[in-house]
């Protein structure tokens, strides 16, 4: 042991090979504990800058509402959707993004996007505050209308924020915006 540590500050992972229990951790994960669980051979070692190791994340989905986008940087075609759900005192939250939009046309896109610019985009917490990812780019974006609502794919959450950036699935024209609210995450 270093003489920097002491046994009250190291945490040992529990480990099974019980897959009911693993899938059970894997569940609980939801909740906020941890991002997922990490499986490894039974015989394999920890390789520094090797992949031998799996972190499996429990994949969840969320509808939410497009408060606002960036734009690429160098450009003036978008380049993120800011995502917001609505509180409990019905005022819009952002609580993450997605720039994973990899089979839309970021020009038509953008078209649609400016057309419903329209302050305040969120109404509830914006975006662009204080984070250790900040920059001053962070704070550059454009307001929406709260018309839009895209399905995106995420796996943590935390202090009710996607703690990861998202994956864009789908538009849903079919959800109105008041649909997004917290209890999805």
């Amino acid at each position: 042991m270093t003489p920097y540590l002491n046994q009250a500050q190291l945490v040992l992972s529990p480990v099974t090979t019980d897959i009911r229990l693993a899938r059970r951790w894997l569940s609980e994960a939801v909740n906020g504990g941890t991002d997922g669980v990490v499986c490894k051979r039974l015989d394999g070692k920890y390789e520094i800058g090797a992949r031998a190791m799996i972190k499996v994340k429990h994949l969840r989905t969320a509808d939410c509402v497009v408060g606002g986008f960036r734009y690429q940087s160098k450009t003036r075609e978008v380049g993120s959707l800011l995502l917001g759900l609505y509180n409990d005192e019905g005022k819009l939250d952002h609580v993450g993004f997605t720039s994973t939009m990899v089979d839309i046309d970021r020009g038509e896109l953008t078209q649609e996007l400016e057309a419903l610019r329209q302050p305040p985009g969120f109404t509830g917490k914006a975006p662009g505050g204080p984070s250790r990812w900040s920059t001053r780019r962070s704070a550059d974006w454009e307001p929406l209308k709260p018309e839009l609502v895209v399905e995106v794919r995420f796996d943590h959450v935390a202090a009710h924020r996607f703690r990861h950036g998202t994956k864009f699935l789908r538009w849903r024209p079919d959800k109105k915006p008041t649909q997004c609210t917290y209890d999805q995450i």
